[in-house]
């Protein structure tokens, strides 16, 4: 199929980008393009205007400072994914990114393309959810930024107005020195929509004991969550006390079944997958640690 007729523009500057969303009521921001292409291809889409933002130099590159990595919203997934500071202060990120659908895609999807497309069962949303990210956002009035948590309000809503124009994600850095992080998913394939997906990350004390934690689940409704795991901190995590946790964290989960797999086997993915990602993040703490003890 062929894409319905649409005007196409191509801003300097995310003023003049915000400028042409204000002035075209159906307009749609063109970053990667790897979602919205194919929806163009298919007529699920039919914006009055692509406002393309890639060249925008101002929303593009991976800083690091005051305690965060403020990644440009059109950074390419693969650039991130390549990053060494990316890898050694966002590492649940880095463990993340391979999932994300295949080489070709990340090397022309971009982060902000991802958040701002709000799928359920999305990576990079859920890292950001998890992580407590704040998404910075570029408007007629200057700008703004909110939690990823209060960004997404359902499947592919966000809070995005239409002259709002998302132009990075702020990723909380830890300072911890044991920090551990893993990544899984379900899917019918390597590379498919994930059914269920989860991501952790924990920091470790001298003793072993958890300073602090962070839980989060993708696929299982409308948008990613951010698990209530605060009882872990301060005990040890091993196999018993990560699946009490997780069980009481996942107790009240809101669950949606569809034709790939129900509400049930979702909810029983969850549970299995938290407690896994926990427990190996956890065993990654302990390599920290053990990598700092040979560096000294």
């Amino acid at each position: 199929m062929k894409a319905a007729q649409f005007e196409y523009a191509r801003p300097d500057s995310i003023a003049e980008a915000c400028e042409l969303l204000a002035e075209h009521d159906n307009a749609r921001i063109l970053a990667g393009g790897q979602t919205l292409i194919p929806m163009l291809a298919m007529r699920l889409a039919r914006p009055s205007m692509l406002v393309d933002i890639y060249r925008i130099q101002s929303i593009k590159g991976i800083e690091l400072g005051d305690g965060a990595i403020v990644i440009g919203a059109a950074a390419r997934q693969a650039e991130v994914e390549r990053s060494a500071s990316a890898r050694c202060h966002l590492p649940l990120l880095s463990r993340a990114l391979p999932w994300v659908g295949h080489p070709p895609t990340r090397n022309r999807g971009t982060v902000g393309g991802s958040i701002a497309n709000a799928d359920p069962s999305a990576e990079i949303p859920l890292v950001a959810v998890t992580l407590g990210a704040e998404i910075e956002i570029a408007n007629l009035d200057g700008g703004s930024s909110m939690p990823a948590d209060e960004f997404f309000i359902g499947a592919m809503v966000t809070s995005l107005m239409p002259s709002d124009c998302l132009t990075s994600v702020r990723f909380p850095v830890w300072p911890e020195k044991r920090i551990g992080t893993a990544f899984q998913e379900v899917s019918a394939r390597k590379s498919d929509f994930a059914f269920v997906a989860a991501a952790a990350q924990v920091a470790l004390d001298e003793g072993g004991r958890c300073e602090r934690v962070a839980l989060g689940v993708g696929g299982l409704g409308d948008r990613p969550v951010s698990l209530d795991v605060a009882s872990a901190v301060g005990g040890r995590l091993d196999k018993t006390s990560i699946d009490e946790v997780v069980r009481g964290a996942c107790r009240h989960l809101e669950t949606y079944g569809d034709l790939h797999a129900s509400a049930e086997y979702r909810s029983r993915v969850a549970v299995a997958l938290c407690s896994r990602v926990l427990q190996e993040a956890v065993v990654d703490a302990g390599r920290s640690q053990a990598d700092l003890e040979q560096a000294r």
